[in-house]
């Protein structure tokens, strides 16, 4: 039965993009653009944390009905969904921590529970987990569901992390860096798992990103480059717009090169 459901499978096409040195580069950027774009509403907008969700929760609700729709992968969507989602998942722990009070500690147990759940749920359903795969609604949204909390995880672990340890901003992207670097050695010389090593990665890109957004935005007096949220917001955005655009031209060609 499953072995039939592969060769099923096999005939579809997957709703999400394929882990290329570009997709990690665009992953990064969407982290960078989410941690100073909800400071540029938060902050210099002066909508505050709560009105900001508000927003944010809605453009992603929205770009997610666009995405579902599309049952396949189209650049433009995918990563409009990444930044709007990096965003919200940040916010879900900032609220907790600044607005209610919970310790990074609890938020950072809270959120890591969470994925483990989503990841259990979603391998007792499909017996997969590989994001090579992704060819149904159902497995799109276990996928969502686990970027949305590797997002509020990596907000809460790394800002814990960053915290306790005092690096500073240009350190702390070194180490994190450090880190993916280390699990994709691990990965390439056979002592991680394909799946495993991916989403460590992408949790710790999500620190990796806040980390290079508050090092060119935060004051100098505070380690930064004070560079200011609205350019490095606009400079990244235009990066991952001219990205998506080879993407999507080569989407396109795949496409042609398909049809009969």
């Amino acid at each position: 039965m499953e072995a039939t459901q592969e060769r099923d499978y096999g005939k579809l096409i997957n709703r999400v993009p394929e882990v290329t040195l570009v997709f990690w580069i665009l992953k990064i950027l969407a982290t960078t653009v989410g941690e100073t774009a909800a400071d540029v509403l938060s902050t210099t907008f002066k909508l505050g944390t709560v009105a900001t969700s508000y927003v944010m929760g809605v453009l992603l609700l929205i770009s997610l009905v666009f995405q579902l729709r599309a049952k396949r992968y189209v650049p433009a969507i995918y990563w409009i969904v990444v930044v709007f989602i990096s965003v919200v998942g940040t916010l879900i722990s900032d609220n907790l921590v600044d607005n209610l009070g919970v310790a990074l500690a609890t938020t950072s147990m809270i959120f890591a529970v969470a994925l483990i759940a989503v990841f259990a749920f979603w391998y007792l359903i499909e017996r997969t987990l590989s994001v090579h795969t992704i060819y149904t609604a159902r497995r799109e949204l276990f996928y969502w569901a686990a970027i949305l909390f590797t997002f509020s995880l990596g907000t809460s672990a790394g800002d814990l992390l960053s915290e306790r340890l005092g690096l500073g901003y240009a350190l702390s992207a070194v180490m994190f860096g450090a880190a993916i670097a280390i699990i994709y050695a691990t990965y390439r010389f056979g002592l991680t798992n394909e799946v495993l090593a991916f989403w460590l990665a992408y949790i710790l890109t999500r620190p990796l990103g806040a980390s290079m957004g508050d090092l060119l935005t935060a004051a100098k007096d505070e380690g930064g480059l004070s560079i200011g949220t609205i350019p490095v917001s606009v400079v990244f955005l235009l990066v991952i717009v001219a990205l998506v655009i080879h993407l999507d031209r080569e989407e396109k060609k795949k496409l042609r090169r398909s049809q009969p």
